[in-house]
Parts: C-alpha cells; structure tokens; sequence
C-alpha cells in the first residue's frame, strides 16, 4: 500500500480537553477566594506592600492552578488591590477565545481598609 500502516505507539494529539481536565470556573473562583482570604485578612492598605501583595497573589493562585493538572492550559492570573475609600471601581476584560476550552474565574475580598480583584484566565494550547 502506498501509506504506511500507522503503528499504535504513534502519539494522537488532543485538540480538545476531557472534560474532568477541563478548566472549571467554580472551583478555580474557590482557590482565588482562599488566596484572597488567607493573604489579606487582617492587613490594612499601604502603597509600599499592595504592589508586593498583587505579585505574591497573582504567583500563588498560579501555582494553585498549575497543581490541578489540567493538561496543555496556559493561566494568565490579574490581581489588583486599592485603597478602600468608599469610591466605586469598575474592571473589565474582553477575550478572543475558544468558548468551548477556555475559560475565567474571578473573586473578590474587601475591608475596612482596602478592596482587591483577582481574575484568572484558563486557555488550552492547541
């Protein structure tokens, strides 16, 4: 025959998830809340640490993310953190994605003393 019979070993390429692989908004919005609420409970607004807060919590939901183990997904993590001065904030984000593989999660916490967003974003590598 003109093409090669195609051994089983050869390697197949997933384009799609499974789905127990698959990016789940609700669980990763919990994973955010818990970082949220584990780093900034307690902690009042300073200039000087909200930038280090922001890297530390955009590094630490990551790394969560990473220990699911949901194949091929690449995150992409925002975190933003202000100064609680009973003024109002408005964020928003616009994706060019595939609706039925990616995917994004966000929370919020507040005090007295500051407000911070975190969004993550979960897109599959073709």
């Amino acid at each position: 025959s003109f093409f090669p019979a195609m051994s089983t070993d050869e390697k197949t390429y997933m384009i799609r998830p499974q789905f127990h692989k698959k990016f789940k908004p609700m669980q990763v919005k919990e994973i955010i809340q818990k970082c949220l609420d584990d780093k900034l409970t307690g902690q009042k607004y300073h200039v000087d640490k909200a930038s280090k807060f922001t890297r530390e919590l955009a590094d630490a939901i990551k790394q969560e993310l990473k220990e699911l183990h949901w194949d091929r997904y690449k995150y992409i993590v925002q975190v933003v953190i202000g100064e609680q001065r009973g003024e109002g904030v408005k964020m928003g984000s616009r994706c060019f994605w595939d609706e039925d593989t990616d995917n994004q999660a966000f929370a919020t916490f507040s005090n007295d003393s500051l407000f911070a967003t975190a969004v993550a974003y979960g897109v599959y590598l073709y």
